[in-house]
């Protein structure tokens, strides 16, 4: 294919096919071309440091950082640098180099482990070794698959490294199957890594579930504002909440308050950031409305994550990055897993910032994550046996732009009155400020958190199938209607096919990185489908 560029990890790729131009998200073909360089050269180290732990060697914490950063690095909508990913091109080739001269045999290794070009040959390299060097259509689409997979798992396990929390296990895993995708694999063989895959992202969600409770204690249920003060602020996106916590210690009394906007809602459920009297709310909705909402925000904004969408001017001289994120332009605030961050300068300029104009008022309820579920299990269960709750909707995942995706709206508000929404996720905005009340003092809407904390869906469900008995969690009455983007979506699908959930349906398109014949074996094996209508979906799950 004679292009600029090809990208078709997230659900709004050009033409549900691929971006070959210009990417959807605002990335540019030089920007593609550097992040197709650094997942290779990251197999590259990984095929390496997989062949040291073979030979019973030990790979630095910081080896595993660095991959698990460089992956993170190249998510749809975090860091469109090009400086900063060149640089991480540069650190990646220097340590595998490193790496090399440690191994006692070196022989067979791949091309990517033994390639050193210089930053000058960046550029022609990368347009040799994308997504398109691999010509067979289903092995390709089941390498990129695993990928985007290990793109999911290494956010979740990078947000746990903030924290100090690592699982040696988790990391040998995502290299070896990095390095695995440099071969010559088998349709069979890719479809069991790609299982395989799925197994480390619940381990991966699971080490990201105890950094986070074990740092800021169990989710509870919490109203949460989404109005506004008279005071200026910082607005805080994406999902660490290690960042945050350093953010709300620095800027305490100092006359500014802070709030959350998108996925980072979720850190007001818990206990240990009650505690800050200037985390006042949230403000705002999904990541892609943003360009209005930071604009409407007047304070500087704040983007721990990804989820960028490319600044308007008027207001790129307030907004900051930090860790994988990375935006020309922007300033960046750095800091390496275990150090204080200074975020004096985001403290600084807000003081001097208007406050942010209301975009809304009242409050919106969340909280809902497996141990503050788990200790409503009887009154559920009883729900449930009186028929009270007569079935549970996985409606987690992803919010996007397109107009396809007021399906969930639509979809949430034309539910049977005895069913519950279970949702974590972005994809909670298109029905988390409707009024679809409760059941017995039950929301409709139970909001678990953040995409990670799919998790906590999956730990649910798994209690459910205990406490009723039965051998199949396919048993249960739930329904699996997702929504996707990007590719933490990805890893959460792939550890839902691990624990043996079945008939999962993803919109509002199957991804483009999915063969016929690869979507075709994901359907026969496990159900997967696409969503339809909302009166024939809701027919489909609920009957006429």
């Amino acid at each position: 294919m004679d292009c600029k560029m090809f990208c078709y990890q997230c659900q709004e790729t050009a033409k549900n096919s691929g971006c070959t131009v210009s990417g959807v998200c605002g990335k540019k073909p030089q920007t593609a071309l550097l992040q197709d360089l650094l997942i290779y050269v990251s197999k590259g180290l990984s095929d390496i440091s997989t062949r040291l732990r073979a030979e019973g060697k030990t790979v630095d914490r910081k080896i595993n950082h660095l991959i698990t950063s460089n992956l993170f690095t190249t998510i749809t909508n975090a860091n469109f640098d090009n400086k900063s990913i060149a640089e991480r091109i540069k650190i990646t080739l220097s340590e595998k180099q490193n790496l090399l001269s440690q191994l006692s045999n070196g022989k067979d290794l791949s091309e990517a482990s033994l390639w050193n070009g210089e930053e000058e040959e960046f550029l022609d390299k990368a347009q040799k070794v994308g997504v398109l060097a691999e010509e067979n259509e289903d092995i390709r689409s089941l390498k990129e698959l695993i990928t985007y997979g290990l793109k999911g798992l290494s956010a979740y396990t990078k947000h746990a490294n903030a924290l100090l929390h690592d699982d040696e296990e988790v990391d040998a895993f995502i290299q070896m199957a990095l390095a695995k995708t440099l071969q010559n694999l088998s349709v069979d063989e890719l479809v069991e890594l790609t299982l395989q895959t799925g197994k480390y992202g619940v381990n991966g969600m699971a080490l990201l579930d105890k950094a986070n409770t074990s740092a800021y204690g169990n989710p509870e249920i919490t109203r949460v504002n989404i109005g506004v003060s008279d005071k200026p602020g910082i607005l805080v996106s994406g999902h660490d909440l290690r960042d945050l916590e350093m953010l709300l210690k620095q800027s305490e009394n100092q006359g500014i308050d802070i709030y959350t906007h998108s996925e980072m809602l979720p850190a007001h459920y818990y206990p240990a950031f009650k505690k800050y009297k200037h985390f006042v709310g949230n403000y705002g909705n999904a990541w892609w409305k943003q360009r209005e909402e930071f604009e409407s925000f007047n304070g500087p904004i704040l983007m721990t994550t990804n989820c960028i969408v490319p600044p308007l001017d008027s207001y790129k001289d307030r907004m900051y990055t930090t860790g994988a994120a990375g935006y020309d332009g922007c300033k960046h605030i750095d800091g390496e897993i275990g150090e204080e961050k200074d975020f004096s300068n985001i403290i600084e300029q807000a003081k001097k910032c208007l406050p942010p104009k209301q975009l809304e008022a009242g409050e919106i309820i969340g909280g809902f994550a497996h141990n503050q579920v788990l200790q409503l299990a009887d009154k559920i269960v009883d729900a449930v046996k009186s028929g009270a709750i007569k079935k549970f909707v996985v409606m987690a995942g992803c919010d996007g732009r397109a107009k396809s995706r007021n399906y969930y709206t639509d979809f949430a508000k034309a539910l049977p009155k005895d069913s519950v929404i279970l949702t974590a996720g972005c994809a909670k905005y298109k029905y988390n400020k409707l009024n679809l009340g409760d059941i017995g003092g039950i929301p409709r809407v139970l909001d678990a958190g953040q995409c990670n904390d799919s998790y906590s869906l999956a730990v649910i469900a798994l209690k459910l199938k205990e406490v009723f008995a039965l051998e199949d969690i396919n048993d249960l009455p739930i329904i699996y209607n997702i929504a996707w983007y990007e590719q933490k979506a990805v890893i959460v699908l792939l550890s839902l096919l691990y624990l043996g959930v079945k008939n999962i349906h993803l919109g509002p398109t199957l991804p483009a990185f999915l063969s016929p014949n690869v979507a075709n074996v994901l359907v026969d094996n496990f159900g997967i489908s696409g969503i339809g209508s909302v009166g024939e979906d809701i027919e489909l799950f609920f009957g006429a």
